[in-house]
C-alpha cells in the first residue's frame, strides 16, 4: 500500500531521480530495444515502459507482466515493452517523481486504487475510454468506482481486489482453551481471546495488526479503517472529514487496549517497514501469532510460488469475518481496496499503453495473474471460472461472503494526507505516546493543518 505523495522537488529528490533513472535504463527487464520483428531497427521501436512494484523476491507482479510483454511484443512489431520494477518500500516515493517527467513518465503503472483520485487531479494519469472497450461490461460495478476521479472520468482498470478479517491459529487457541471454530461477535470477543492466548502462551503473540507510520497505508485501512467502520461512524461525511466521533474513540481505545494490555507484538516487531514481511513468512508459519487482523491475500505467500511456501497455512490458520464493535448490525465489516493499472499522463506513448492495458487485464492474463498472486479478482467472468475458484490454498470462496460487508475509502483527493495523520495518530497510541482522547485530538489538528478546518468536522 501507499502512503502520502508530496510531489515536491529539491535537489536530492532531483538527484535521486536521475540515479534511479540510470538504475532502470541499465538494470531493468529487456531495457535495450531489439531489431523489430518487421525488419525495423532499435531506433525505429516504439517503447512501452511499465512501472510496478516488486515486492519480494519472488515477484508475482514481474511473471504476469513478462507474459503480457511476449504476447504484446508479437502483436505490435516494433513495439518494445520495458518493465520497470521498483522496490515495493520505494514504490510510494518513486512512482510520482517518474510519473511527473515527461522524460520518465512510464506508459502503464501500477497504481493503488486510494491514489487515483489524488494523481489525476495532480495531472499525472491519463484518462482511459473505458466506455468503448467490451471488456468493461465484465468489470465489478462497485469495483468501477474506485478509479472515477472527481470528474468522473475512469482513471484506471482494476486489476485485483481484496477484503479484510481476521486470522486465528486453531492450535493456539485449542491450547488456550478457546473454541474452535472460532465466530467473534465483538471486539469484545476478540479481547477476551487474545487475553487467554497470553495467559497460557506466554511466548506467543496473542494479536497482530499493522501499528504505525512504517505500515503506511496498510496501517490506516487494515487496522484504523477496519475498526472504525465497525462502529456507527465513518471517515469522511457530507463532504467533510470526520476527526472527532464516538467511533474514531473506539477505534483508538480498542488499539490502546491491546498495546497497553500486553496483547500485541513487541514494537521493534511491528514499527518497520519489513514488518509484514517478517509476519508472512517468519511469525506465521512458524505459529508465533494467535490472531492476525489483515487481508485476504495472504495466502500468495504461502502458495508454491510464494515467498514462503507452506501448504498447511489454511488448516493451520482459519480466516474469519471482522465483527462489528457490538454486533451491531449487520454484525461484521470489512476493507476493499486493491491495484489498477493506468497510463501516464505525461507519457510518450499514451495510446500503446492504454492498448498494453486491456491486453494486461483481459480474461486470460487477469485469471493468470489472480492465480499466481491468489487475489480476489475484479472480473466476473474469471470469479465464475471453476479453475480459478477451485484453486487450492486460497480464500476465494470465505472472501466472497465477506465482500457484502465491505467499504471503500473516501474517493477524495485529500485522503492521502488523512492517511497520513491516521498513521501518526496510531503510532502515538500504541507507544504510549499520547491516550486515545489526547491522539484524537492531535488527529483533528494534524488533518486541519492539511486539509483545512473548513473540511473537518465532529460528530
Amino acid at each position: 500500500m501507499m502512503k502520502k505523495q508530496t510531489y515536491k522537488w529539491t535537489a536530492g529528490v532531483l538527484l535521486s531521480l536521475s540515479v534511479f533513472t540510470a538504475a532502470c535504463s541499465s538494470g531493468g527487464t529487456e531495457t535495450t530495444p531489439a531489431n523489430t520483428a518487421d525488419g525495423g531497427s532499435a531506433a525505429d521501436s516504439k517503447v512501452v515502459k511499465v512501472a510496478y512494484g516488486k515486492w519480494n523476491d519472488t515477484d508475482v507482479w514481474g511473471k504476469w507482466l513478462t507474459g503480457v510483454k511476449s504476447e504484446f511484443e508479437q502483436q505490435n512489431p516494433g513495439v518494445t515493452v520495458e518493465l520497470q520494477p521498483i522496490q515495493g518500500a520505494q514504490y510510494a516515493t518513486k512512482i510520482p517523481l517518474l510519473m511527473s517527467d515527461a522524460k520518465t513518465a512510464p506508459e502503464v503503472l501500477a497504481e493503488d486504487s486510494f491514489m487515483i483520485n489524488a494523481d489525476s487531479a495532480a495531472g499525472y494519469l491519463e484518462p482511459l475510454a473505458v466506455d468503448e472497450w467490451s471488456d468493461w461490461g465484465q468489470f465489478n460495478e462497485g469495483i468501477k468506482a474506485a478509479v472515477q476521479g472527481k470528474d468522473d472520468k475512469s482513471y484506471g482498470v482494476p486489476f485485483s481486489t481484496d477484503v479484510r478479517g481476521l486470522y486465528y491459529n486453531k492450535a493456539l487457541f485449542e491450547k488456550a482453551g478457546l473454541p474452535v471454530p472460532w465466530e467473534p461477535k465483538n471486539w469484545q470477543d476478540i479481547l477476551t481471546a487474545a487475553q487467554a492466548l497470553k495467559d497460557t502462551q506466554p511466548d506467543i503473540i496473542p494479536f497482530w495488526m499493522n501499528s504505525g507510520k512504517a505500515g503506511q497505508e496498510a496501517t490506516t485501512m487494515q487496522t484504523f479503517e477496519m475498526l472504525l467502520y465497525g462502529t456507527q461512524d465513518t471517515l469522511f461525511e457530507d463532504g467533510k472529514w470526520v476527526t472527532q466521533s464516538p467511533g474514531v474513540m473506539s477505534a483508538l481505545q480498542f488499539i490502546d487496549d491491546i498495546y497497553s494490555k500486553g496483547l500485541g507484538p513487541q514494537l521493534s516487531q511491528v514499527m518497520t517497514a519489513q514488518a509484514g514481511q517478517v509476519l508472512e513468512t517468519d511469525l506465521m508459519p512458524n505459529q508465533k501469532v494467535g490472531i492476525v487482523l489483515n487481508g485476504s491475500w495472504l495466502p500468495a505467500t504461502w502458495a508454491s510460488t510464494g515467498s514462503k511456501p507452506w501448504p498447511e497455512a489454511l488448516d493451520v490458520y482459519d480466516f474469519v469475518k471482522m465483527p462489528t464493535e457490538t454486533g451491531q448490525a449487520p454484525g461484521y465489516t470489512s476493507m476493499s481496496g486493491g491495484w489498477t493499472l493506468a497510463v501516464g499522463a505525461n507519457s510518450a506513448e499514451k495510446d500503446l499503453g492504454w492498448k498494453f492495458i486491456q491486453m494486461a487485464v483481459n480474461e486470460k492474463h487477469n485469471k493468470t495473474y489472480a492465480m499466481l498472486d491468489s487475489a480476489l479478482t475484479p472480473r466476473t467472468d474469471v470469479a465464475a471460472d471453476t479453475e480459478y475458484v477451485n484453486q487450492p490454498g486460497t480464500l476465494y470462496a470465505k472472501a466472497a461472503d465477506v465482500i457484502e460487508y465491505t467499504h471503500v475509502r473516501p474517493s477524495n483527493s485529500d485522503y492521502p494526507l488523512v492517511s497520513t495523520a491516521i498513521q501518526e495518530t496510531v503510532e502515538k497510541v500504541v507507544t504510549g505516546g499520547a491516550d486515545p482522547q489526547d491522539a484524537m485530538t492531535q488527529f483533528t489538528q494534524s488533518v486541519q493543518r492539511s486539509v483545512g478546518a473548513d473540511k473537518v468536522m465532529t460528530k
